[in-house]
């Protein structure tokens, strides 16, 4: 930083420092409290990779991708409406098929009139 043409010349330095010393203390102690969970964060990670959730990650990555390629073929609220219908269907199952639609449809709407309309941002 440029030095102050009045008064300290070293005065514009003293609060990035001041700032930086502080996030480096304070990542010090992270980073010590993180060493000493370790053990736990293990467990966490096999508990997160057995069952269910493996399945419903990589579904929902290729739902993202299949939302990408739609996204500008057939426009922004066709494309949320299937996307975020085919993830709540499974996320909820076919047991709450109604209100997947209805939230669905009714969230994709709103996005759109709130961007189109409300804001004047053009969506494809």
């Amino acid at each position: 930083m440029d030095k102050a043409q009045v008064g300290n010349p070293d005065a514009p330095r003293y609060f990035p420092m001041i700032i930086g010393f502080f996030l480096l203390v304070m990542s010090v102690i992270y980073l010590v409290q993180e060493w000493r969970r370790r053990r736990e964060i293990i467990e966490d990670v096999k508990e997160l990779s057995s069952g269910r959730t493996p399945k419903l990650i990589g579904v929902t990555i290729v739902l993202i991708l299949i939302y990408t390629f739609l996204f500008e073929r057939i426009g922004f609220l066709y494309s949320t409406i299937l996307f975020l219908g085919a993830l709540l269907f499974l996320v909820n199952g076919r047991k709450h098929w109604l209100q997947n639609i209805i939230v669905a449809v009714v969230f994709s709407f709103l996005s759109w009139y709130s961007f189109a309309q409300l804001l004047n941002v053009s969506l494809p």
